[in-house]
């Protein structure tokens, strides 16, 4: 009887460890599975050249926001009005970053830097008013990037003949994309390059 209890004991151990492998044989073909599809979910064709539009109602800018995302980290302007009108941009990696105007360099730390610049001063253009209370070669106030894979420093250059001018400091020269939903301009920028440059 003892026998019959050590055999039938070893046959359920047995029995676990084949599952075990199963499973972890299962999770292992999976795994390239989910990658390959993270990837095709990923794909970012959007390429890291100059991108501007220079239309624009020039109405002052609220807010500067970021936000991550599977694919890509995020920088939203938010700007007056519900018109929905024009934001004009113009979004490039340049080597460094000069203030418009003075021409003073302001270092942005990160492995590259992208200049944006938004047609939204960051002041009322009637009444003078500050909008938008960011400091020149200052962080982003209210923003933190801490964790976000892509986004590494932000600075603000300061508003100049109506346009604002931002530092953003990345990983790497990555691709980026510009688009506008309603009163707001978004950027994103990559984690990584997902298809030939």
């Amino acid at each position: 009887m003892r026998r019959w209890g050590t055999a039938l004991a070893a046959l359920v151990l047995a029995g676990a460890g084949l599952a075990v492998t199963a499973v972890s044989a299962t999770a292992a073909a999976a795994a390239p599975a989910a990658s390959a599809a993270t990837a095709a979910a990923c794909a970012t064709a959007w390429g890291s050249g100059d991108k501007a539009d220079w239309d624009s109602d020039y109405r002052p800018l609220l807010d500067i926001r970021t936000g991550r995302h599977d694919c890509y980290d995020r920088m939203v302007f938010d700007i007056r009005g519900t018109s929905g009108g024009p934001i004009g941009y113009n979004v490039r990696y340049v080597d460094r970053l000069y203030q418009d105007g003075s021409g003073d360099y302001i270092p942005v730390s990160g492995g590259a830097i992208i200049e944006i610049r938004v047609a939204a001063p960051s002041y009322d253009p009637e009444t003078g008013a500050v909008t938008y209370p960011g400091r020149s070669g200052q962080p982003l106030p209210g923003v933190n990037i801490d964790g976000y894979r892509t986004f590494k420093d932000t600075r603000f250059a300061g508003s100049f003949e109506g346009d604002t001018q931002i530092g953003l400091g990345v990983r790497a020269r990555l691709p980026f994309r510009v688009f506008q939903v309603s009163d707001k301009l978004v950027v994103d920028v990559a984690h990584t390059w997902t298809t030939a440059r």
